[in-house]
């Protein structure tokens, strides 16, 4: 059972979500119990790994690289030009490097806070960073910019 405290309209409400059967699940709100009907079957939630979109260079014409999919805490390419964007929504706890950096391949960039849990954001490749985006304790969300490399 999962609880929730909402306030709506300036009325608080207590609201305990039972497990989900079928089309139906049991909810309690204020300790009146419902019986809650569903229009469509609730399936079972994916895990969905992180995607790190990669821009390649500035000109015009070229044309931008193709996501690349994340293993662990996300890395991003970190090539000429390349972007290394947010792969989920979250808190920016620290930021280890800064304007003008060299960094190697491995080297941690970041340490994003999402869903309580603190994620090393990584360089994939070496590169310098020509623009740090974020600072500590700005939220972002997922396909943010965080940092823009030369």
């Amino acid at each position: 059972m999962k609880n929730y405290k909402f306030t709506i309209n300036g009325n608080k409400y207590s609201v305990e979500v039972g497990d989900i059967e079928n089309n139906a699940v049991n909810v309690e709100v204020n300790g009146t119990p419902y019986k809650v009907e569903l229009e469509t079957e609730v399936k079972a939630p994916v895990k969905v790994k992180p995607v790190v979109m990669v821009n390649a260079g500035a000109q015009k014409s070229a044309p931008a690289a193709a996501p690349a999919n994340v293993k662990s805490a996300p890395a991003a390419a970190t090539a000429a030009g390349a972007t290394l964007k947010s792969p989920l929504p979250g808190t920016i706890l620290d930021v280890f490097c800064k304007e003008g950096d060299s960094v190697k391949a491995g080297q941690r960039l970041f340490l994003l806070e999402a869903m309580k849990m603190e994620n090393n954001i990584d360089a994939e490749k070496d590169g310098v960073i020509k623009e740090v985006r974020v600072h500590r304790s700005d939220s972002v969300m997922e396909g943010d910019v965080l940092v823009v490399f030369e």
